[in-house]
């Protein structure tokens, strides 16, 4: 693969054989961020877990201290007096089944999360097999179903994010902006990492987080050394 001069120059910054304190990796990793517009900075963590086994699934959701400083579109599905709830707290979308219609008609998606009351879980599991592959679906571990429609909002406008394991082991998830600076990304890479070793499985054996590596979107991997947390 060929990459361009940027990307060849911020390697070079990088040694792909040391694994770097969280804070040296933050602080290259936003070295390394040359392109012209604000790159996010993503975290993937290899876990010695084997996701085939359901007892060995690592999922859930935290409020990352400083955000994830993109703006998140919010639709929540529900209804009765749930829906001046969800008004009053910010969402930027609220309705009914007509939404699940619309999503379903028209292919409409232009939200980044949903969330629900369980009432509507009966009328949102129509589209189970839509909103699934997407990362879309509601679900009470990620705090997106729930009578607290107040609450769920504010998180995640406050910058919650959703992590889980993925069929290779993986753990993908945005955590912060580069603009935000050395000190904001520990902040938030910290946070993350505890959240995700606090929800060891019971079944999983042996070391449980193998590697930890942060990237912007334009630019090479940083290794950090899991030990450090």
């Amino acid at each position: 693969m060929k990459h361009g001069k940027k990307y060849v120059d911020s390697a070079k910054l990088i040694d792909t054989m040391m694994a770097y304190d969280p804070a040296d990796a933050c602080d290259l990793v936003c070295k390394t961020s040359k392109a012209k517009f604000d790159e996010t900075i993503e975290i993937s963590v290899r876990l010695g877990v084997d996701p085939r086994h359901a007892d060995q699934q690592v999922r859930g959701a935290v409020v990352l201290p400083h955000g994830t400083g993109r703006t998140v579109r919010v639709l929540v599905v529900t209804k009765g007096d749930k829906v001046k709830e969800a008004e009053a707290a910010g969402a930027d979308i609220v309705g009914g089944e007509e939404m699940i219609q619309k999503i379903q008609t028209e292919n409409w998606f232009d939200f980044d999360v949903m969330i629900a009351t369980p009432d509507m879980m009966g009328v949102v599991g129509r589209i189970g097999r839509i909103l699934g592959p997407k990362g879309l679906m509601p679900n009470p571990k990620s705090g997106t179903v729930t009578m607290d429609v107040a609450k769920a909002i504010t998180d995640i406008k406050a910058g919650k994010v959703e992590y889980r394991v993925d069929k290779g082991a993986i753990i993908h998830c945005p955590m912060g902006k580069a603009s935000f600076g050395t000190e904001k990304l520990v902040d938030n890479l910290t946070t993350l990492m505890e959240a995700i070793i606090k929800a060891k499985p019971a079944a999983a054996k042996g070391t449980y987080v193998k590697s930890v590596y942060l990237s912007s979107t334009m630019g090479p991997a940083v290794k950090v050394n899991p030990l450090k947390f």
